[in-house]
């Protein structure tokens, strides 16, 4: 491997313990960190016993934190969250930034409240009422500081922040870069500066490994989850992407950059940090870390199946079976079986992190194998050298959304790779010339719990919708012409889903939070699921059904949930299928 960095970094709450005994008597001191509150807490009892007085508070999601750590919750009846909004920032911002304050406070009437815009540090004024008739107004302090990103926006992140009061009196108050930001800085300085090839892929592999204490706490089950590594690995990932799509001279977004795997790898430590940052070859196939065999039943999975039980599986399926090879020379396997129906195509896996797909891909396909006039064709596992690196990363990180595992391993979306070589794309190609599918059901999911970027602003760029769970819900692509069949489709599968009282309450579950913190739902629900209906003219059948369960992290019976659900969506679209005219 040939290393581009490997730095120690000093941990920012062992310099403030250096530090803050400096401070003169009768001083208070606060300040916010990347630490989680056990770190937090301890620190600040050695402090006092060294004579400072110190309160150490959350500089990540410092509202959620707040109701955590400084509130009792038991018996609130009102909460009223005034929200600073800023200029810098989207209207939303803090809103979000108080997600999941809605599912940690079932039962208690909630209002989020946006205040003025203003050009001034952030501050939530909370108003809280209790059953036994107390009130109280806490105000909330948000540390954010205002900066240019890499492609000169100027936005307002998270920032670390120290405070000193003499009496009543501000003395020191201003921003101090935290190690989660010096980290960020680092690495993405090294990065850009480098002396890449000039055209693409730029390597093969690109290993960013990071080590440092953080947040990890789970306030609201799933949907809680709150953990700096994770959103370290989600920033500087999708950073990168854009880098390297501005390096390239590509707009913005574009999912036909190659740049090769981006693999940051940031894992928790005792208080050392250390960034290092290398470009190597691929992992072979076949090399990395192997499993003992599955043999849970298919429909009690309760987490992502080994690459092995999915080709087993895949094997016990009739029909004529089809092949192509990844970047990294690892089988894209499918099987098409023909039959007196209307065809249609199911796959799963082609963002590889999304994985409850590939389980109700293989579930609906033993049930159609049954039908005597099934015909189909199916991939269960489209992407996978980016299954490989999902499970690499999830072997020390498993309630991490990994988007690095995403796309493949030349680092674009399958789905947009328009000229060949076409690898992986190669098996949708045969599957379409196979079975002259006029209707594909392509299974994905998305993030189980808030995505951020708290280094660029806080909301993921250019995902923007993603960025809290709403439920599971369709988005359906038709060619033009197709428009009343497309609607006719949506309709059939989602009166079926309707029959699933689980799912129902799920759903509406989720559009309450995500109505909270987000606002106004941004798609037409239909009989209780939210559906997208388009125009979109790309190479392929006429009809797409494409499936978002929110299953990035989840496992268990939250998983098993999941998968029942694409299995089913996936068997309401063949039955709907049929009595759907094929003439445009």
């Amino acid at each position: 491997m040939n290393v581009l960095l490997d730095i120690a970094l000093p941990r920012t709450l062992d310099q403030w313990e250096k530090e803050l005994p400096q401070t003169p008597r009768h001083a208070t001191v606060e300040g916010w960190l990347f630490e989680g509150p056990q770190a937090r807490r301890a620190a600040e009892q050695r402090l006092r016993s060294a004579g400072v007085e110190v309160h150490l508070r959350s500089a990540y999601k410092p509202l959620v934190h707040h109701f955590l750590e400084d509130l009792a919750r038991e018996d609130l009846v009102r909460v009223t969250v005034h929200y600073p909004v800023h200029p810098n920032a989207s209207p939303r911002r803090f809103a979000l930034e108080a997600y999941p304050l809605a599912d940690m406070l079932r039962g208690v009437r909630l209002q989020l409240v946006p205040k003025p815009e203003a050009d001034e540090l952030p501050v939530y004024e909370v108003e809280l009422e209790w059953r036994d008739g107390r009130h109280r107004t806490d105000t909330v302090f948000a540390p954010n500081r205002v900066h240019v990103d890499h492609l000169g926006e100027t936005l307002l992140s998270p920032t670390a922040w120290l405070r000193e009061r003499r009496g009543q009196t501000v003395v020191a108050d201003g921003p101090r870069e935290s190690d989660h930001e010096a980290v960020f800085r680092h690495a993405m300085a090294c990065l850009q500066k480098h002396a890449w090839p000039e055209a693409e892929p730029y390597f093969p592999r690109l290993d960013i490994r990071i080590d440092l204490p953080g947040i990890a706490t789970a306030p609201a089950r799933e949907t809680g989850w709150i953990n700096s590594h994770e959103a370290l690995h989600e920033d500087l990932y999708f950073s990168l992407l854009e880098v390297f799509q501005q390096r390239s001279g590509r707009p913005a977004g574009d999912r036909r950059l190659q740049p090769g795997q981006i693999v940051p790898d940031v894992r928790a430590s005792e208080g050392a940090v250390r960034l290092r940052i290398g470009v190597g070859p691929w992992t072979p196939p076949g090399k990395g870390a192997t499993s003992a065999p599955d043999t849970t039943p298919l429909e009690k999975a309760g987490a992502p199946l080994p690459a092995g039980r999915v080709m087993s599986e895949l094997a016990r399926i009739e029909g004529q079976r089809f092949e192509a090879l990844s970047v990294q020379g690892r089988a894209v396997a499918g099987v098409y079986h023909p039959g007196a129906g209307l065809a249609v195509l199911i796959s799963g896996a082609q963002h590889a992190n999304e994985t409850s797909g590939v389980v109700g891909a293989l579930r609906a396909a033993h049930e159609l194998a049954r039908r005597p006039d099934a015909h189909f064709a199916l991939i269960p596992l489209e992407n996978p050298d980016g299954y490989a690196l999902h499970r690499e990363l999830c072997a020390h990180a498993p309630r991490h959304m990994h988007h690095a595992a995403r796309y493949t391993a030349l680092g674009d979306d399958l789905e947009y790779r328009e000229q060949p070589p076409y690898f992986e794309r190669n098996a949708r190609h045969q599957a379409f010339a196979l079975s002259g599918a006029q209707l594909h059901v392509n299974l994905h999911g998305y993030p189980a719990h808030e995505w951020t970027r708290p280094f660029c602003g806080y909301i993921p760029r250019g995902f923007e919708l993603w960025t809290v769970p709403k439920g599971f819900f369709l988005i359906v692509r038709h060619h033009t012409g197709w428009a009343t069949q497309a609607r006719a489709l949506t309709e059939s599968v989602c009166r079926q889903l309707a029959l699933r009282a689980e799912l129902m309450a799920f759903n509406a579950a989720q559009r309450a939070s995500y109505n909270a913190h987000a606002g106004e739902f941004p798609f037409e629900v239909i009989d209780g699921t939210a559906c997208m209906i388009s125009e979109v003219n790309r190479p392929g059948p006429a009809l797409t059904l494409i499936t978002e369960f929110p299953d990035e992290t989840i496992y268990g019976e939250p998983f098993i949930f999941a998968h029942d659900i694409q299995t089913a969506t996936v068997l309401a679209a063949v039955d709907a299928l049929g009595s759907i005219s094929s003439d445009p």
